[in-house]
């Protein structure tokens, strides 16, 4: 039973995940239908995030003692209410509101799965059990972006979230059912936040997240015009493009879930960063040339995928007796730095006209982010982490 939970918390996570990896893979369908820039449009992202950075750490907070599976379900009671705001939204200010929304409930409910996830497995499994639940988001690559696109492209983009509404009631039904009884964590007042982020090794290690998550986004926000503008691929195309890329991340979500019980997160991290930085370097290099450019993207997102359960077991074993809180600091951060890439991508678009730059951008910020990873894991080393009480 453990095994089929943990995949049922993960397509809840697929779910949540295709909300807001959609509406990169339809920038152009929205900015079309609404009238608006592709530059605004792209701030639909950053809304988004913005909305899950915030909102994710104080809901987590104020939850932390109540049953996991009431959270779980409260949060996809909200995220269908924000999917059918999504559905119904004829303005673009209407439809920055509904992200919001989605934003909030997508955060608490990937916090409460993570969470919930290391609770149903033993230690020496938590790599494999963060791994599926990051397969989630991979999949939402895999399946849920080229199939909004394909909805998209049948009848509108305001489809997507009808489906999104209805699929996520019958997973929240199954849940309700079938999902046991898990205990919230310890109550962790908000001074306790300032205590953990006074440590080196978990500091240090959200500025990985942050960087990170901004060189990412940097390009991926607008990776669908990026692909057709400099590889000159054909938006018919663009739909098997992210199918390809989806089944990459697959992989590498479960690669890196086996890789962590294995390595180390650590490693996993650090070599993921380094492949993700030589791609970026070289993308510049490669206008026109389809074939090269496009499989190193996909080697990309491989490496971007398995560092990512990587990043959350981490933390997991860095504070274990507070793993809500560090895990919604952490996604906190994460849309900290989507939002922040989002934000430089659509400036450094305004200002050039062109994407083709994007991704030496995006490769300084990643530098960044792993010399702060490697301040993090030599300070694991020199001292533990003081547990929360």
């Amino acid at each position: 039973m453990k095994p089929f939970m943990i995949y049922l918390l993960a397509l809840g996570v697929f779910l949540t995940a295709t909300s807001e990896l959609i509406v990169s893979g339809i920038l152009y369908a929205i900015a079309d239908d609404l009238h608006i820039s592709l530059a605004l449009a792209g701030q639909l992202i950053t809304a988004y995030s913005l909305a899950f950075a915030i909102g994710t750490p104080f809901l987590v907070s104020l939850t932390s003692r109540i049953n996991r599976k009431k959270v779980l379900l409260g949060s996809l009671l909200l995220f269908i209410v924000g999917s059918l705001a999504s559905y119904a939204s004829s303005h673009v200010w209407l439809l920055m509101g509904s992200r919001i929304i989605l934003g909030i409930s997508s955060g608490v409910y990937l916090v409460a799965a993570m969470g919930t996830a290391a609770k149903l497995v033993p230690p020496d499994k938590l790599g494999r059990a963060i791994g599926t639940i990051v397969l989630g988001f991979s999949s939402a690559m895999v399946l849920g972006v080229p199939l909004g696109i394909t909805i998209t492209n049948m009848l509108n983009w305001q489809s997507i979230f009808l489906l999104l509404a209805l699929l996520t009631l019958l997973v929240a039904f199954v849940l309700a059912k079938l999902l046991p009884d898990v205990e919230g964590d310890a109550a962790v007042p908000f001074h306790q936040q300032f205590k953990v982020l006074g440590s080196v090794v978990i500091l240090s290690a959200l500025f990985l997240t942050f960087f990170r998550e901004s060189g990412n986004s940097v390009l991926f926000t607008y990776i669908t015009p990026f692909i057709q503008d400099i590889f000159h691929i054909k938006p018919s195309s663009i739909s098997l493009m992210m199918l390809v890329f989806g089944l990459f991340g697959a992989i590498g979500s479960k690669l890196g879930g086996y890789a962590i019980d294995r390595f180390g997160p650590s490693r996993v991290i650090t070599l993921s960063t380094l492949i993700h930085i030589g791609v970026f370097a070289l993308l510049p290099l490669l206008s026109g040339k389809s074939l090269i450019g496009l499989m190193l993207i996909s080697i990309m997102v491989l490496s971007m995928f398995a560092a990512g359960p990587a990043v959350q077991s981490y933390f997991i074993q860095r504070a274990p007796g507070s793993s809500n809180l560090i895990l919604s600091l952490n996604t906190s951060v994460v849309h900290f730095g989507l939002a922040a890439g989002a934000g430089a991508g659509g400036f450094m678009l305004n200002t050039t006209s062109t994407l083709q730059y994007h991704p030496w951008l995006g490769g300084v910020v990643l530098a960044l982010g792993l010399a702060a990873g490697l301040i993090s894991f030599a300070a694991s080393k020199r001292a533990l982490l003081p547990q929360s009480t």
